[in-house]
């Protein structure tokens, strides 16, 4: 899994949306409910099967999305230390995030990538026809490919990922035109992103957004959004 898109919108806004994509035999996930855990007010879906969870938010002000794999498929080991779904849990609920890309020990962790949004609810609006997002709004790429770690701060500008463990690199090129068609055409908004992961492709249900295999395919899609000051999470379940 999966295929997640970003849109910032204004100073401290921005929309987030994740179609999961994992095998159709995996227990099903719980609906995102708010969880206390160390003291820190957590919102997520939890993982039926590890506990863990693909996207979450903090009351650190904090979002994080989780996908399987680095920068290229990799060979998957029988047997890993722990989930990858917790440590999104762990990085949620850290003071320091910067300390915490340092330390957390990561070997026998299957490869991952995470988006991760943080946001200053204090901080002062600017407009929202302004072309770009405040440094109030800031995102970053934290990847682990099995042997090290890459973190790299991202430009507030429309962005899509896609799973590795899924897509080739030419899928990813293609899904990433896709997308770029789709963002000079439509007003950044929920209802059109969100038609986005239903729609967009050319009809080929192995490698569209919405996406179905043999064996594996789009069972969710979650969206986060942070408008008016407001943390607001949408989850659909998708039968296929």
């Amino acid at each position: 899994m999966c295929t997640v898109t970003y849109l910032p919108i204004s100073n401290n806004e921005f929309i987030l949306t994740s179609s999961r994509d994992v095998p159709f035999s995996r227990e099903k996930s719980l609906v995102p409910k708010k969880y206390v855990e160390d003291g820190i007010t957590l919102f997520y879906p939890k993982d039926g099967k590890a506990g863990g969870t693909w996207i979450g938010t903090s009351s650190k002000e904090r979002l994080i999305c989780l996908l399987n794999g680095g920068f290229k498929n990799h060979d998957q080991k029988e047997f890993y230390a722990k989930s990858r779904g917790l440590i999104v849990k762990e990085l949620l609920k850290t003071d320091d995030l910067a300390k915490a890309y340092e330390q957390i020990e990561l070997d026998h962790v299957e490869p991952f990538t995470l988006v991760i949004v943080e946001w200053n609810l204090s901080a002062k609006p600017i407009s929202r026809k302004s072309d770009k997002a405040s440094d109030a709004l800031i995102l970053t790429e934290f990847v682990w490919d099995g042997k090290s770690k890459f973190l790299k701060k991202i430009p507030q500008e429309p962005q899509i990922w896609s799973s590795s463990t899924l897509y080739t690199g030419v899928m990813k090129d293609m899904r990433r035109d896709w997308f770029n068609e789709w963002r000079n055409k439509h007003e950044f908004n929920k209802i059109n992103i969100l038609n986005f992961h239903y729609k967009a492709g050319i009809g080929d249900e192995k490698i569209d957004i919405l996406m179905k295999r043999p064996a594996v395919g789009t069972v969710s899609i979650t969206q986060v959004s942070n408008i008016n000051k407001s943390i607001k999470i949408d989850y659909k379940e998708i039968v296929q």
